[in-house]
């Protein structure tokens, strides 16, 4: 398929480059986030002194002309990028029509149309499927959580380190890390936590096999201590880690998860909140899971559906969907209409664009230039990741992998002041994450690349003084 890349083309920002010519904030910017500070509560954080006027594919202009390659993306939201054509009339189409009609009352085309087209794409462990949309990453996990505890008629669940499947109250005590739910407790009982299977992590000296076992092994610890395993309705995975630091499942894993899960009547839920929509070189990672034999019960999706409107959705087996208790699931606002009239192009336009593919060749050539990187700079310990959704960890020593937190900051900080977007992730904020649109072009990465390393440079020097 070479050829396939970087052949679309449409407006000039689209095909820019990074430019910023002033400190930032720049002046028009700065009137708004003065705004912002004093009608937005400070806990929704942002530390980027960014304020968008426009996006075109994986370009953003702000309000003083600056220009910055978008390497975040709406965390993962952005995949087929900024303002797609077809996305936008989809929507103007369907505006001019009505915005909402809410699925429990009336159904509309879109709804039904957007659910077959991801009943025939999503690998689940089943030939007939069902879709039902709400609009969050987070709901689309509540959702499944809800519906495999109504089908299998039990209480707890399994999740894992790292893990960060959302900010309500189920999902925060979900989600591994404190910092999202500290002052809100007590927390939500019947979760359990196993350790996520990290290789660069895994005790010093083990071999793949034998940290694929070590972490196996602490599961089973779960079972024996903390809950027995005819008691989990469901274990909830992310496909890679997404704050926990971009850390890919590995597939011997998953395979002997999928072993477990058969023998003792559980659900296997893969979160692919985050990984969905093309990002890993397929529709979805647990595409890749099913071609090995291992697909999971249910998928729940979200952020990159909708192209940037509010969009999610959980996929299952027909005999699991159909076996739901009445009343336990629903949503007012999901699979509103507009959003699923964008969520229909975005499957026309992952497939006419090939953005599998282009995501196979832009996380090729981001892969290499870190690895590249990697050989000249003693503080990147690992990179890791599948397709275009790439980790780079950070520490202070390989041997210790001790976390270099203060690196990524100042990095970060260093790469947008040059026109480059990247963030921060992992338990202890040391991994800087990758996840450009899909359709960025070849000078941008290439452009991106150079940025990123300046930072570095820049960084270290600050550091050293």
């Amino acid at each position: 398929m070479k050829g396939v890349l970087f052949m679309i083309k449409t407006d000039e920002l689209q095909e820019a480059l990074p430019q910023v010519s002033m400190p930032l904030p720049g002046p028009n910017a700065k009137k708004v986030l003065a705004k912002r500070a004093a009608n937005v509560p400070a806990a929704v954080l942002c530390s980027y002194p960014v304020v968008i006027s426009r996006g075109s594919g994986a370009m953003i202009e702000d309000v003083d002309g600056n220009r910055f390659l978008d390497w975040v993306a709406g965390v993962g939201v952005m995949n087929v990028g900024y303002s797609q054509p077809q996305v936008i009339e989809a929507v103007k189409q369907q505006a001019e029509r009505f915005f909402h009609g809410m699925i429990n009352i009336t159904t509309h085309a879109n709804y039904v149309d957007l659910a077959a087209q991801i009943n025939k794409l999503a690998p689940v462990n089943a030939e007939d499927k069902k879709t039902m949309f709400v609009n969050s990453g987070a709901e689309a996990i509540e959702n499944a959580v809800k519906i495999a505890k109504s089908v299998t008629g039990r209480a707890d669940v399994i999740v894992f380190s790292g893990a960060f499947h959302g900010r309500t109250a189920l999902t925060s005590t979900m989600t591994a890390k404190k910092t999202y739910s500290y002052g809100i407790e007590p927390a939500m009982g019947g979760i359990h936590r196993a350790e996520f299977p990290n290789l660069y992590r895994a005790p010093h000296g083990y071999s793949r096999e034998e940290s694929i076992q070590y972490y196996l092994d602490k599961l089973r610890y779960v079972f024996e201590q903390a809950v027995p395993a005819k008691q989990v309705a469901a274990i909830v995975i992310e496909p890679i880690q997404g704050e926990g630091g971009f850390i890919p499942a590995p597939f011997e894993y998953v395979a002997a998860l999928r072993k477990i899960c058969n023998e003792n009547g559980i659900m296997l839920v893969a979160d692919e909140v985050q990984s969905g929509f093309a990002r890993s070189g397929k529709l979805f990672v647990s595409n890749y899971w099913k071609e090995n034999g291992f697909a999971p019960d249910i998928i729940a999706m979200a952020k990159s559906i909708g192209a940037g409107l509010p969009l999610a959705a959980v996929t299952a087996g027909s005999q699991i969907m159909d076996n739901i208790q009445s009343g336990i699931v629903g949503s007012t606002f999901g699979g509103n209409a507009l959003a699923c009239a964008a969520g229909l192009q975005v499957l026309d336009i992952i497939k006419e664009q090939q953005l599998t593919e282009r995501a196979k060749q832009i996380g090729q050539m981001a892969f290499d230039g870190f690895t590249d990187m990697q050989s000249r700079y003693a503080e990147i310990g690992d990179v890791r990741g599948i397709g275009s959704m790439i980790g780079v960890e950070f520490v202070k020593n390989r041997a210790t992998k001790e976390p270099y937190p203060e690196l990524v900051a100042k990095i970060i900080k260093h790469a947008v002041s040059h026109g480059l977007i990247i963030e921060n992730a992992g338990v202890h904020d040391n991994v800087i994450r990758f996840l450009s649109p899909l359709v960025a072009t070849k000078e941008q990465i290439k452009a991106g690349l150079a940025i990123y390393e300046t930072a570095i440079k820049e960084s270290l020097t600050e550091l050293a003084k």
